[in-house]
């Protein structure tokens, strides 16, 4: 983790790299604060981890809740076993930032601040796919529009991820229906519920498939990240030698 000048990175042994692939890079956007940005961010990472890739975790959001749940993380897995590279920069660093890191990662997963700044901007254009998590509310669907907006002016992939969903939920089957007809292909089909077991998780440094594995929660990051593999082509090329082990350790 990189405050000021300092820099502190973690690698995760084992790890075998995904053979002459570009490094990837994903910004999790939303201009609307509390959509979940950080526990979106923290999951997919580890997801990825999990699944071989090599992974980096940029936290630009001046909260620094990502670079936190990882300082908590490293103190129970160990600093050598998070299974994740983590730096704490700002947006004007970011291009710099990347270019650091791809050549040792297979994955960049960008934590963005609220709010359509110059640091969210960075990290949009930076970014080979936005996923914009939004809750079923009409307030997280306004705010959509800015972010949504500037990919495409930029021309970068976009996806719109409902995140805390309640099932069975009137309201957020109105929203899906609603982002079905104004976004079509643009939605995820995959979906995280509003459960207790993502924010939970994360308390202690981890996430829901290593809090709880085999739970619906557990199952439905698997789903996402599985979806935004095929959606960049990049696949489950590679597997962790040790990220079971370590990863999942309770």
């Amino acid at each position: 983790m990189r405050t000021g000048s300092e820099e502190f990175r973690i690698y995760s042994p084992g790890i075998v790299a995904i053979g002459g692939n570009m490094v990837k890079v994903i910004t999790i956007a939303q201009q609307k604060g509390g959509a979940g940005k950080t526990t979106v961010t923290a999951h997919l990472a580890v997801a990825f981890a999990q699944r071989g890739k090599r992974t980096a975790i940029i936290d630009i959001d001046p909260q620094a809740s990502l670079s936190t749940w990882h300082r908590i993380r490293e103190e129970k897995f160990g600093e050598d076993y998070t299974g994740l590279t983590c730096i704490s920069s700002t947006g004007w660093r970011l291009a710099s930032e990347i270019a650091d890191l791809k050549d040792e990662h297979d994955v960049i997963l960008i934590d963005s601040p609220p709010h359509i700044e110059a640091d969210a901007r960075n990290a949009i254009r930076a970014a080979d796919l936005i996923i914009l998590p939004v809750q079923p509310s009409p307030t997280d669907l306004w705010a959509t529009k800015a972010t949504l907006e500037i990919g495409e002016q930029e021309n970068i992939e976009m996806r719109i991820l409902l995140n805390r969903v309640s099932a069975n939920s009137k309201l957020a089957k109105a929203v899906n229906a609603d982002l079905k007809k104004s976004v079509g292909k643009d939605l995820l089909k995959s979906q995280l519920g509003n459960r207790v077991s993502f924010a939970g998780s994360m308390i202690d440094g981890r996430t829901v498939m290593e809090a709880f594995p085999g739970t619906m929660g557990s199952d439905e990051v698997k789903n996402l990240v599985a979806e935004v593999e095929n959606i960049l082509g990049i696949g489950k090329k590679a597997k962790g030698k040790t990220s079971k082990k370590e990863l999942e350790a309770a």
